[in-house]
């Protein structure tokens, strides 16, 4: 495919260096000590807490926001890493205004909750700060176990058995571990390289080997891996993007968005990465809203994010529509593709607008034009290269219980397997949940 970085509209340089440096500043700063205290004074610290259900990681928040208030961030973040062991990035990336921010009961009551996120993200950089791994490792068990994917359910998985005395060895394809944490969230979200300080942090309960550039698929089989290790876990997420299926998408300037993200998180110099005068994301998820939030901070001129059905159906949340919104990028619902029009490189996207009728999306065939140098993807990625003999189910691979797929000794999950939102913190649950489950099949 086409790589932006060659169309004539798409340059470097777009912004100084100070506006690039304000712009991808940190979006949720951390709290001082004493704005710590006053925001964990606002919790109720309900008996039968809403907030605890709504997480994914069952975090016992009522808890750890005491600690905080009692002076104890240290004693907090233990609570915290006790079930999510990624709870750093977890702080910075998670949706809480639609989990457990939004089950608040301050936010029933008074339409301002408390704010979870940034009280976790003050006690996990509190201790984290302090250099020491809180955890150590069970007496060796001489099990060893392949964890294949180093992204958020890979790392969860790795250190819980580490943890328990068992040997893991991780495989990475790409050339660090960290997965999505690492490549693909926006970079306003994860500063200061956090998302590689906290791998390094993971990695220090030990007992856990990493080799990146290593490939299911390419480097490795899954039979040899069965017989090479007592257990297998395959965290590989979904490598493949979706393409779209219009004319034009073979232009210079079309690229996926996951790509353009991946590009932006690994530079070393926000100045010299090429972007778009102007752009156009096609999608709805949060893929698309951090392209488009990022193409916009980068210096594009116009950025719309085009949406087949309307606002209410958008997986993005409202929180995250509305930043959006507030740099300036255009939300355009009920629009879908139609062709991209340029002489070899984007210079317009053509789009239809669409409508439900007896419960079906279908064109309008009335159609609008929008200059566009640069269209990035983002309608959805895919499962590629499932080894034989795993059950596929929706595209994804099929897992029961703690993440049992249909051959004996393989767990799987976070993106690639079936049963949870495609989000960070569902990622570290199934990830820790496999462990557990894992341990107990090894040890009887």
């Amino acid at each position: 495919m086409a790589q932006g970085s060659m169309a004539p509209g798409i340059v470097a340089g777009r912004l100084s260096a100070e506006e690039l440096a304000r712009n991808f500043s940190d979006l949720h700063p951390a709290y001082a000590p004493h704005e710590a205290a006053v925001a964990a004074d606002r919790c109720y610290f309900c008996y039968d807490a809403p907030c605890v259900t709504a997480c994914p990681t069952g975090i016992d928040i009522p808890l750890f926001i005491r600690q905080i208030q009692v002076g104890q961030p240290e004693a907090a973040a233990k609570t915290i890493f006790d079930q999510n062991i990624l709870g750093g990035m977890c702080a910075r990336v998670c949706p809480t205004e639609t989990l457990c921010e939004q089950a608040c009961v301050r936010e029933a009551a008074e339409g301002k909750p408390v704010e979870i996120g940034r009280l976790q993200r003050h006690a996990t950089d509190t201790l984290m700060a302090q250099g020491v791994h809180p955890y150590m490792r069970a007496a060796p068990t001489g099990r060893r176990i392949a964890v294949v994917g180093a992204g958020p359910a890979g790392l969860a998985c790795a250190h819980r058995l580490a943890m328990k005395g068992h040997d893991v060895t991780l495989f990475e394809g790409r050339g660090k571990a960290g997965g999505l944490n690492e490549f693909g969230i926006a970079a306003y979200k994860t500063t200061g390289g956090f998302a590689a300080g906290e791998v390094e942090w993971l990695l220090q309960i030990g007992g856990i080997t990493v080799e990146t550039g290593r490939a299911l698929g390419r480097d490795l089989t899954l039979d040899t891996l069965r017989g090479d290790f007592d257990a297998v876990f395959l965290s590989v997420g979904l490598g493949g993007v979706n393409a779209l299926a219009v004319p034009g998408t073979d232009k210079t300037g079309v690229r996926p968005a996951v790509d353009f993200i991946a590009d932006l998180r690994q530079a070393d110099d926000l100045a010299g990465l090429p972007v778009g005068r102007n752009v156009v994301v096609i999608g709805g998820g949060m893929t698309a809203i951090d392209a488009a939030v990022q193409a916009r901070l980068l210096g594009a001129e116009t950025v719309t994010v085009a949406y087949r059905r309307d606002r209410a159906a958008m997986a993005a949340s409202r929180f995250e529509q509305d930043l959006a919104a507030s740099h300036g990028v255009r939300l355009l619902f009920n629009v879908q593709p139609v062709a991209v029009h340029g002489n070899g490189a984007a210079a317009e996207i053509e789009l239809e607008y669409t409508a439900t009728r007896d419960g079906r999306l279908t064109g309008t065939g009335e159609t609008l034009r929008l200059k566009a140098d640069q269209v990035l993807q983002a309608i959805g990625q895919a499962l590629v290269g499932a080894p034989e003999g795993l059950r596929i189910e929706g595209g994804k691979i099929a897992v029961t219980g703690a993440g049992r797929t249909s051959l004996p000794g393989v767990w799987a999950g976070g993106d690639c397997a079936t049963g949870g939102d495609d989000l960070t913190v569902t990622a570290v649950a199934e990830g820790r949940d496999a462990a557990e489950d894992i341990h107990n099949a090894l040890m009887g």
